[in-house]
Parts: structure tokens; C-alpha cells; sequence
């Protein structure tokens, strides 16, 4: 064990208490608190120069000896709003069970019990109906053929039409081809006779002119 004149005392926070170690070194006095991370540097631990804070932890080096910082009311006080109204509730609860009633000296409830709301029962919730399916459409009818009938029987008819007019007009051709026939065979016959004519009338001619000549 180090000597006594070279211990120096070290104070850290743990809790709502000041953890001091008489120490010879900031190392030795981490590893006496169980830290692995530097509070020395992070602020959180100090060196004690009180005389009347050190007397302590001097006479047990080495012994983490731990005091409360303040009072269960600064304690409560220091505490964040929600924490120290918890503390508070759970303190009065802690003194309402200890006191006695005035008519038996049984233990009084605490008022976090007697204060708590009873739930409200749920309402009975009511079995939906069901709902009533769809009514099924109405089969669509089958579209009607009548406007193409009609449309078809007009095609027939002007089909019909045309035809009759094709072979009436094929009639009226194969005539004049005839027609045409039978005029080309009169046109031959009459002109050959004409030309038979004027070959004799230009003999008969040529004969009487040279007579007249001489």
C-alpha cells in the first residue's frame, strides 16, 4: 500500500451521492470508482483539497467511501420536472400507508389507489347487418338485325337492277352489231354495182371520144 503522504483524495458523482478515494494517481483513482473512461477529463471527477472532506477516505485508502450530496428535498428538487413530480406521488403514497386510520388504526390507502379513475365499461357494440348484395344487371338484349337486313335487301335490289340494265344493253349492242353487219353487206354490194356502172359509162365514154377524134 502507498504511503500516506503521497495519496491525494479524489471526488466523483455516483448518483445522488460524492464517491471519494484516497489515491496516489487520477489512474488509480478510476480504477478504484470501476471506470474505464477519464471523468477527469469529461468534468466529472476532482481532486479534494478540504481538509475536513479528505480526513475520511485518507484513514482507508484506496475504499470508495460515499456521501449524500444534499438533502432528500434538494435531491428531489434537483430532479427534472417529471421525475421529481414521480418522487413526490410515490413519497406521499409511502407516508399514506404508514399512517393509521382514526377508526381502526388499519392502514390507510394511498391516495394514488383512491384517486384513480374506475374505467368507463365499453358500450356493447351492436352486430352490424349485413349488407344486402347488389342486384344482378339486366342481361343486355342481343342487338337487332333489322336496319342490316334492310340495308342488305337494298343492295340486292339496286345489284338486280344494274344487272337487268347490263344485259338489256348488251341486247341493245349484239343488234347494232348485226345491224352494223347486214348495213356493211348492202354497202358493198350497192357500190360494187356503182362502180360496175361507172367503168361502163367511162368505157362507153372513151369509145365515143376517140370515134370523135378521128
Amino acid at each position: 500500500m502507498a504511503r500516506a503522504g503521497k495519496l491525494k483524495v479524489y471526488r466523483t458523482a455516483a448518483g445522488f451521492h460524492d464517491a471519494y478515494v484516497a489515491a496516489p494517481s487520477q489512474k488509480a483513482a478510476l480504477a478504484a470508482w470501476g471506470s474505464e473512461h477519464d471523468l477527469f477529463a469529461r468534468g466529472i471527477a476532482e481532486l479534494v483539497t478540504d481538509a475536513d472532506l479528505a480526513a475520511e477516505p485518507l484513514a482507508s485508502p484506496g475504499v470508495v467511501i460515499k456521501r449524500s450530496r444534499g438533502t432528500t428535498a434538494e435531491q428531489i428538487a434537483a430532479l427534472p420536472t417529471r421525475a421529481a413530480t414521480t418522487t413526490k406521488r410515490a413519497a406521499e403514497a409511502s407516508d399514506d400507508d404508514s399512517d393509521p386510520e382514526e377508526d381502526g388504526g388499519a392502514p390507510r390507502r394511498s391516495r394514488a389507489r383512491t384517486s384513480r379513475a374506475v374505467p368507463k365499461p365499453k358500450p356493447e357494440t351492436k352486430p352490424q347487418p349485413r349488407p344486402k348484395p347488389n342486384p344482378k344487371p339486366k342481361p343486355v338484349p342481343r342487338p337487332s338485325r333489322r336496319a342490316l337486313d334492310t340495308a342488305e335487301e337494298a343492295y340486292d335490289a339496286r345489284e338486280s337492277e344494274f344487272r337487268r340494265t347490263m344485259r338489256a344493253l348488251a341486247d341493245r349492242e349484239a343488234a347494232l352489231a348485226r345491224e352494223r353487219r347486214t348495213l356493211e353487206a348492202s354497202r358493198d354490194a350497192a357500190l360494187a354495182t356503182a362502180r360496175a356502172a361507172v367503168d361502163a359509162e367511162k368505157r362507153r365514154y372513151d369509145a365515143a371520144l376517140a370515134a370523135w377524134k378521128g
